[in-house]
């Protein structure tokens, strides 16, 4: 019984600590792809894209123009991993969130023009 029980024990006990170092090694950085800020962020970056790519499609843009548009979104997403770097938990401020929405807002309204 006790042979049993102490086996049970040191399962467990490896069980744990292999579930937490693979939960560590896992880990990409403190700022994590998948954080709810980053997820939205990186769907409006994805859909101004496509809306740049029709503007061209229709004429309504030109390839500098789209290029221009690309590199200021690729500008706020580095922004944002900068910015999510610096905090210790690697999340974003709400100061921070809003620089980075009105930034897309304005892409976005140039898009549109």
């Amino acid at each position: 019984m006790k042979a049993s029980v102490c086996t049970a024990l040191a399962v467990l006990a490896v069980t744990t600590a292999a579930g937490f170092l693979s939960t560590n090694a896992l880990a990409e950085t403190p700022w994590q792809k998948h954080h709810p800020v980053r997820v939205h962020d990186n769907h409006r970056i994805a859909h101004q894209n496509r809306r740049i790519t029709q503007e061209v499609r229709e004429g309504e843009m030109t390839h500098q123009q789209a290029h221009a548009l690309r590199v200021d979104d690729h500008k706020i997403r580095q922004e944002e991993r900068d910015m999510g770097s610096q905090d210790k938990g690697g999340h974003l401020t709400g100061a921070d969130q809003h620089a980075l929405t009105q930034q897309l807002n304005e892409n976005s309204h140039d898009i549109g023009r």
